[in-house]
C-alpha cells in the first residue's frame, strides 16, 4: 500500500504568528496531533505537533503569549505520495518523528501519521488472520485485565 492510499488529507494548517493555544485548539477539534506550518514569507513548510506543545506547556510557557514559529519544526522530511507504508515506516523510526507531511507536484497533499500506518496494517493482519483461520474480517479484542498477575500496577 501506497502513501497516498494511508495519508489523512484534510490536512490541518496554522500560521507562524498563532499562538499555540490556537494551534492546540485547532488540532484539537480536529482530532489530529500535527499542523502544517505555513508560511508565505518562508520557503517550504514547518511542522507544529502535540508533543511541541506539551513541552511548552511543562515548561509553563504562556500558549497565548508564544507564537508558532519559535516552536516548530522547520527541518522536514518530506513524503511522496508514491512511497510504501513500509519505506514511509522506515524514514520515520529513522528520524524520530510520528507525522511525514506529504508533497507532490510541489503541494502539501497530507499527513501521515504512525496511526495510519498501525490502521492499515492491523486492519490486514486481522484480515489476513480471519482468513486462515476461516472467519470474517473483524477485529478480535483481549481484555488484558484480564491476562495481568493479581498485583499487577
Amino acid at each position: 500500500m501506497r502513501i497516498k492510499d494511508a495519508m489523512s488529507t484534510a490536512v490541518v494548517s496554522v500560521g507562524p504568528n498563532h499562538t499555540l493555544r490556537q494551534a492546540a485548539e485547532l488540532m484539537s477539534s480536529r482530532h489530529v496531533g500535527a499542523a502544517v506550518v505555513i508560511d508565505p514569507e518562508s520557503a517550504g513548510h514547518g511542522i507544529l505537533t502535540e508533543r511541541d506543545i506539551l513541552h511548552c506547556a511543562a515548561k509553563g510557557l504562556d500558549l497565548d503569549a508564544e507564537t508558532v514559529v519559535g516552536h516548530l519544526t522547520s527541518d522536514l522530511v518530506y513524503g511522496d505520495p508514491e512511497w510504501g507504508l513500509r519505506e514511509a515506516a522506515h524514514v520515520m523510526v529513522r528520524g524520530g518523528f510520528r507525522h511525514l507531511v506529504v508533497v507532490g507536484d510541489e503541494q502539501v497533499e497530507g499527513v501521515l501519521s504512525v496511526r495510519d500506518i498501525v490502521r492499515v496494517w492491523s486492519s490486514g493482519l486481522a484480515d489476513l488472520s480471519a482468513a486462515t483461520i476461516g472467519l470474517s474480517a473483524s477485529p478480535c479484542f483481549v481484555d488484558i485485565a484480564t491476562k495481568l498477575p493479581p498485583n499487577a500496577p
